[in-house]
């Protein structure tokens, strides 16, 4: 059994700092990098790609929301054309910084708001994936397993990789409790790397409420914006492997 580690990164702009991205690159597979509408912005964007490179670790896309004072967590209404072409605009940008240091964007995941959005409504899921394919039809989706988004993403054609989250609960439809409920965020590292390990084995996904969902697990989230984030990637990472389990990248 092997499995992905993701966080989302280069979320810091200017001279704020978000997260500690180079600690979490020796332990994740994968890193998600904001494209600057969310967060990020160009130099960021390089400076993670290089170090992402540097230690191996697969890069992707992580468009979101023109949102930096909200962080891309506020829901935009806009049509499926503007979508697209927001997705579009992004991935395109952080494939031209990645091509200009000799690497490569592998996978595209949906930030914030956009993603709930895109979990929610099989229509935006599919003018976002739509568009990504456009510009590289070999892009990997990262979508929410166990989802209508990654239904979309399936029946677009897409190479998909099936996504958990280590530090989110789960409501009984396999979409993740909303980050205003109790409980829908988890920061304590042992727990949260014994539920990861329980899911994998199981091949489902425990909610809330108590229901186990089958599905295809190929990759873990740990979100980089918490405090916890690197104690939790280096956690699970532990117990994975120390569990038998594999970390290595998908695709």
């Amino acid at each position: 059994m092997q499995v992905d580690l993701n966080s989302d990164m280069g979320e810091s702009f200017g001279p704020w700092t978000m997260g500690d991205d180079r600690a979490l690159l020796d332990v994740v597979t994968s890193a998600n990098i904001a494209c600057g509408f969310h967060a990020g912005d160009p130099d960021v964007m390089a400076r993670t790609m290089r170090q992402a490179a540097d230690k191996g670790v697969g890069i992707g896309a992580h468009p979101g929301f023109h949102d930096l004072q909200g962080f891309g967590r506020r829901r935009i209404n806009l049509s499926a054309e503007e979508l697209g072409n927001m997705v579009a605009y992004q991935l395109g940008a952080a494939q031209g910084i990645a091509r200009s240091l000799g690497t490569q964007v592998r996978h595209l995941k949906l930030h914030g708001a956009l993603s709930n959005m895109a979990t929610d409504d099989p229509a935006i899921a599919r003018a976002c994936y739509q568009a990504a394919l456009r510009v590289d039809p070999q892009i990997i989706i990262v979508a929410l397993a166990g989802t209508r988004m990654e239904a979309v993403a399936r029946e677009l054609g897409a190479t998909v990789a099936a996504e958990i989250f280590a530090d989110r609960a789960y409501e009984d439809d396999a979409s993740l409790v909303d980050r205003s409920k109790p409980g829908a965020v988890l920061h304590d590292p042992a727990q949260a790397a014994g539920r990861m390990i329980a899911m994998l084995r199981d091949g489902a996904i425990h909610t809330l409420g108590g229901k186990r969902i089958p599905c295809r697990i190929d990759t873990i989230c740990v979100h980089g914006d918490t405090a916890e984030a690197v104690a939790m990637a280096t956690a699970l990472r532990r117990d994975l492997e120390q569990g038998g389990i594999a970390v290595r990248r998908f695709g």
